[in-house]
């Protein structure tokens, strides 16, 4: 399957592509839900912070952190203002819908890891809350997937590359992502983009691939 062209994070304009499947957006949008799926150290944590970075630039945002590790220095490197992020820690799988509902309530959008034993029912309900108040829902399952008709967007982790280390020492140089977009966000095909960071602060462009801000290491 051919690498595609994106827009991804906050909007930024990709080089114009050749292919005849228009270029399409990973972003976080009102009422709608995305979700990303991979192991821990994939870079999702990254990619999902640099999601929120556009509506914090007029807006709060909110993070559900189910793990304990989220870096604010990470978020802020992303774009985030300090006095624009909230974040939440709640590892109580019992509390964690009354919490992130609450969220979705009350902020634009809201980024969310989901511990393990959240319901389908309760996803879906928490998918509805976001599409009738209009905020945009980032969530990222700790273990497994997502239920289906949830999603907008799916995007999925693949394949990391790091740069700089091969020789077991080093400075890292660069780490590439390979995601996989579906749903109906990705218009009803399955995507396959590159993300590259490059230590650098702003996005990146190169031949066939789709790159990302840099920041602090989080998966």
């Amino acid at each position: 399957m051919p690498l595609e062209r994106a827009t991804l994070l906050a909007g930024a304009p990709s080089a114009p592509s050749p292919d005849p499947v228009a270029p399409f957006t990973i972003a976080a949008e009102p009422g709608r839900v995305l979700g990303l799926v991979g192991q821990p150290g994939s870079g999702l944590t990254r990619l999902a912070l640099g999601l929120l970075a556009r509506p914090a630039r007029t807006g709060m945002v909110a993070v559900v952190d189910v793990r304990g590790w989220l870096c604010p220095v990470a978020a802020w490197e992303a774009g985030i203002a300090p006095e624009r992020l909230v974040v939440v820690r709640c590892a109580d799988r019992s509390a964690w819908l009354r919490v992130t509902a609450a969220l979705v309530e009350g902020f634009p959008a809201v980024y969310a890891e989901v511990p393990a034993g959240v319901s389908d029912a309760d996803l879906r309900r928490l998918g509805a809350l976001s599409r009738a108040r209009r905020s945009a829902l980032v969530l990222r399952p700790i273990g497994g997937d997502l239920p289906i008709g949830v999603l907008h967007l799916r995007v999925e982790a693949g394949t990391v590359v790091w740069q700089g280390v091969d020789r077991g020492h080093g400075a890292l140089l660069r780490c590439r992502l390979t995601l996989r977009a579906s749903g109906k966000g990705a218009r009803g095909i399955e995507r396959v983009v590159e993300m590259e960071d490059n230590g650098s602060h702003a996005l990146r462009m190169v031949p066939g691939l789709a790159a990302a801000p840099s920041g602090h290491a989080a998966g």
